[in-house]
C-alpha cells in the first residue's frame, strides 16, 4: 500500500509537470508578437519589436505575387484586360477562395481585385501559374524579389500563404515589402484601399476592419492560420505624413487590430511633432533674411527655401519614356493650373531592374497636397513626396 501511495504521488507530480509543461508550450507558440512601425517615405523606423523574429507569413504572402504582379503590367507582360486560366490545381485550393472552376478564364483586373479584398487562394494561383508556369517555379522568384528588395530573412514556397513549415518571414521585411509596393506602384496602391468589390453579383467583404475604424487607412493586407496567428500589414495617411505598420502572432483579430492602430497613431503624433519641429528650425535658420532690408532677391530665396521644395509622384514605370510621358499628359489634362512646374524622373534599381518614378515638382507643400488630392477625385494615384531643389535634379525636364 505504501508503495502504492508512493507511485502515486510521483505520478501525480509528474502529471503535473507535464500540464504547466504543455501550456508554456502552447502560450509561447504567441507569446510575443513581433511589430514594426516605419515612416513610409523615408524608411526610419518608429518603433519595433521582435521585427527581425522569423514567423509564418499567412495571406501577407499575398503581397509579393501582388508585387510580381504590377510589376508584369509595367513590363508589358500582361494587361489588365487579359483573361487568364484556371487550372485544376488553382480550382482546388482551399479557402478562403473566389470558387473558380478549372478551365475557366479569368480577368486579371477581377484576380487582383479579388486578392487584396478577398484574399483568395485560387486567384493567387492563377496569377502565379501565368507569370511562373507553376506556383512552386513562381514562389521561386518570389523569394529572389524579396531577396533583392532586401526582405533577407524570408523565404516563400507558394503564392497564396496556405500553411508551408519553410515559408517564413519577419515583420521588417513585410515593411519593407509594403514600402516597396508604395513607392515603385502608387498607381495601384489604392487597390488596397477597397472595402468591397463585386463579383458575378455577390459583394465580397474585406477581411481589413482597420480601414474602416482608423482615420487615414488605406492599406493593405491581412492574415491568418492556427502556425502563425492573426497578422497584418498596413498604412495610414494624414496630414502629408504616412506609416506602414506591421504586427504579427496575435492570439485575436480584436488584439491585431487594436495593436496596429495604436502603432499607426503613435507613429503619425510622432511624424506631425518633427515636422513642426523641422518648421520651427528652418523658421529659426531664416530669421536673418526674413528681417533683413526687403529686396527682390531675397523675397525670392525664401519663398524657393520654405515652399517650393514639394513634388508628387505620379507613377513608376519600366522605362523613361513611358514615365516622362505619363507625368507630361498628367499635367496637361488633370493639373493644367501647375503646367509650369517641372518634371522629374528618378530612376532607382531594385535588383536587376529599374524602375522610373514620374515626379512632377517645385510645389509649395499646401499645392502639393491640392493637386493630389485633385488627382485622387479623378481616380488617379499619388503621394506627396519632398523633392530636391530643381537645380539639383539632373533629370528634371520643364515644359
Amino acid at each position: 500500500m505504501k508503495k502504492l501511495a508512493k507511485d502515486a504521488k510521483k505520478y501525480k507530480y509528474l502529471f503535473l509537470a507535464a500540464f504547466i509543461l504543455n501550456i508554456t508550450i502552447n502560450t509561447s507558440a504567441h507569446a510575443s508578437i513581433s511589430s514594426i512601425t516605419i515612416d513610409a517615405d523615408s524608411g526610419k523606423v518608429l518603433s519595433q519589436y521582435n521585427a527581425d523574429e522569423r514567423r509564418f507569413p499567412a495571406s501577407l504572402t499575398k503581397l509579393m505575387t501582388l508585387y510580381l504582379t504590377f510589376e508584369a503590367l509595367e513590363k508589358g507582360q500582361l494587361k489588365m484586360t487579359d483573361k487568364l486560366p484556371v487550372s485544376r490545381h488553382a480550382a482546388n485550393m482551399e479557402p478562403s477562395k473566389l470558387g473558380l472552376r478549372a478551365g475557366q478564364k479569368v480577368e486579371l483586373k477581377t484576380l487582383i481585385n479579388a486578392l487584396i479584398v478577398k484574399s483568395a487562394n485560387d486567384c493567387a494561383v492563377v496569377l502565379a501559374e501565368a507569370l511562373g508556369k507553376t506556383e512552386s517555379q513562381f514562389a521561386q522568384k518570389m523569394t529572389t524579389k524579396a531577396q533583392k528588395l532586401g526582405m533577407k530573412n524570408t523565404t516563400f514556397r507558394n503564392a497564396s500563404g496556405l500553411p508551408n513549415a519553410q515559408q517564413k518571414t519577419t515583420a521588417r521585411d513585410m515593411a519593407k515589402l509594403a514600402t516597396a509596393i508604395y513607392n515603385d506602384f502608387p498607381q495601384y496602391y489604392k487597390l488596397f484601399s477597397q472595402k468591397t468589390y463585386k463579383y458575378n453579383g455577390r459583394t465580397l467583404y474585406t477581411h481589413n476592419h482597420v480601414l474602416s475604424k482608423f482615420k487615414g487607412a488605406d492599406g493593405m493586407k491581412t492574415g491568418y492560420t492556427r502556425a502563425s496567428g492573426f497578422n497584418i500589414v498596413t498604412s495610414a495617411q494624414r496630414k502629408g505624413n504616412r506609416v506602414i505598420a506591421v504586427t504579427m502572432g496575435h492570439k485575436t483579430l480584436g488584439d491585431r487590430d487594436t495593436k496596429v492602430m495604436s502603432m499607426m497613431e503613435r507613429g503619425l503624433t510622432t511624424l506631425a511633432q518633427n515636422n513642426r519641429d523641422k518648421t520651427a528650425r528652418r523658421y529659426a535658420q531664416l530669421q536673418p533674411i526674413v528681417n533683413a532690408p526687403v529686396q527682390e532677391n531675397n523675397i525670392t530665396d525664401v519663398k524657393d527655401v520654405t515652399d517650393k521644395v514639394w513634388g508628387i509622384q505620379v507613377g513608376a514605370f519600366s522605362n523613361y519614356t513611358k514615365a516622362r510621358n505619363y507625368a507630361l499628359q498628367v499635367k496637361r489634362t488633370t493639373l493644367q493650373v501647375f503646367k509650369s512646374n517641372d518634371i522629374s524622373i528618378e530612376p532607382v534599381t531594385t535588383g536587376a531592374a529599374v524602375v522610373y518614378r514620374s515626379k512632377i515638382i517645385g510645389f509649395a507643400k499646401n499645392d502639393a497636397d491640392s493637386a493630389c488630392k485633385k488627382l485622387k477625385s479623378k481616380q488617379q494615384s499619388c503621394i506627396v513626396v519632398a523633392a530636391a531643389p530643381t537645380s539639383q535634379l539632373a533629370s528634371a525636364d520643364r515644359y
